[in-house]
């Protein structure tokens, strides 16, 4: 077992299957060493979460909902570099936050995600990183968010 999947187990994460693309665009994209992952939404093989964080989810709903998309991130990684997650270095998040529109904890949101990738993936997982509050996201959804990693060789 690799170290990021024993880390992944010693977590008491699965991952789940990658979800195929609802659109005409693709999971991820690769030019040379540097992929871009397309948004992953904060859902689960029971649905996940959705709504508007402010107004229908809390912020504890929200992180938590964040905490999904860099499970389904962390899927798409061991997709895009051929099941070796050792060779990932996360480089960029860009999360979208479906926000209330007295919400401001965008932030607190997002290191939901954050966190859980630098847990993971330790100074490899350390990223640049954007926290957006939107008006509406893809099938109400809570947030989703996009990614750009490195395939270290």
């Amino acid at each position: 077992m690799s170290r990021i999947e024993s880390r992944l187990a010693s977590l008491g994460i699965e991952l789940p299957q990658v979800c195929p693309p609802v659109a005409n665009y693709v999971s991820a994209m690769r030019s040379g060493n540097i992929v871009q992952v397309s948004g992953q939404l904060s859902t689960h093989a029971n649905g996940g979460i959705k709504g508007i964080v402010g107004d229908d989810c809390s912020l504890a709903d929200g992180i938590t909902a964040a905490r999904l998309c860099a499970i389904n991130l962390i899927a798409q990684f061991r997709a895009a570099a051929d099941g070796d997650l050792d060779r990932v270095r996360v480089l960029r998040l860009v999360g979208y936050v479906q926000a209330g529109p007295e919400f401001f904890e965008i932030p607190a949101v997002m290191n939901g995600c954050s966190d859980l990738i630098v847990d993971v993936f330790g100074e490899a997982g350390k990223h640049a990183r954007s926290a957006i509050g939107v008006y509406r996201l893809p099938f109400n959804f809570a947030v989703e968010v996009d990614a750009s990693f490195e395939i270290v060789d």
